[in-house]
């Protein structure tokens, strides 16, 4: 059944229940996680996704909080026996950064490695990630620190639609990819330069004219600000949640 689970869910500085902010999209032939931070086999056996099944691999931006689980990934599913091929998909921008990270580590050295495809995406509204039978996932740039993308999740067979801005300022892309969509995830870091206060995201949840919103990526633990749900109410009148560590969205 297709759904979204949420590994994390805070910004880039976590606290004991709230990891940095990555995703996993499960469909009916593809398990896709989006970004990769702390140490994803642990978090994905606390979802009840087995590693094996992970069959792709977008990587948003090429910040810490949401790379730095690369290397870890893929070094124990090595050790764990995997033999099926990942595709890792990202800006130039990104992919760049990530194979000299992973040439620190002489990973080309390791031996029986299993298969990995980088799948460079132009900085283009709307391109096609991926479109498979069940599954069709687009990408547009966003307006972050460095080159940065947001995503379009549409779920073919139960004709449901996922937008997730990443981190961003409010910008028109994520209006365009979260156009009509059933659930738009939307970052609340704080309105600071390249990203969004929870007011800011329940605008373009507004504009977007999407069915429900969650904030994401906002600050937790001691860093907590004021009651993001009110203050996301203020500009948006559908349903509004908060991301949590865990979280499933089932279709």
């Amino acid at each position: 059944m297709p759904k979204v689970i949420v590994l994390g869910s805070s910004n880039a500085i976590p606290d004991q229940q709230h990891e940095n902010t990555h995703l996993v999209v499960v469909g009916e032939e593809r398990v896709v996680m989006v970004d990769c931070a702390s140490n994803p086999i642990l978090r994905l056996q606390e979802a009840s996704i087995d590693f094996h099944t992970l069959t792709d691999l977008i990587l948003t931006h090429f910040h810490p909080d949401h790379v730095s689980g690369v290397p870890l990934l893929l070094m124990n599913m090595w050790l764990m026996g995997r033999r099926r091929p990942l595709n890792i998909y990202g800006l130039h921008h990104t992919l760049d950064r990530v194979e000299r990270l992973m040439g620190f580590y002489n990973w080309s050295e390791w031996p029986d490695f299993f298969p990995v495809a980088f799948f460079r995406l132009p900085a283009g509204e709307m391109t096609t990630v991926m479109d498979e039978d069940d599954l069709q996932i687009f990408s547009s740039p966003v307006r972050h620190l460095i080159p940065t993308i947001g995503l379009r999740i549409e779920f073919k067979s139960v004709q449901k639609v996922v937008a997730y801005s990443c981190d961003t300022e409010p910008c028109a892309q994520v209006i365009r990819l979260a156009e009509g969509a059933d659930v738009l995830f939307h970052e609340a870091s704080g309105a600071q330069s390249g990203h969004s206060s929870a007011e800011q995201a329940g605008d373009i949840a507004s504009q977007a004219g999407a069915g429900s919103l969650y904030l994401i990526h906002y600050p937790t633990g001691s860093y907590r600000t004021d009651d993001l749900l009110a203050e996301a109410r203020q500009r948006y009148p559908g349903p509004v949640g908060l991301a949590t560590d865990f979280m499933v969205i089932q279709f």
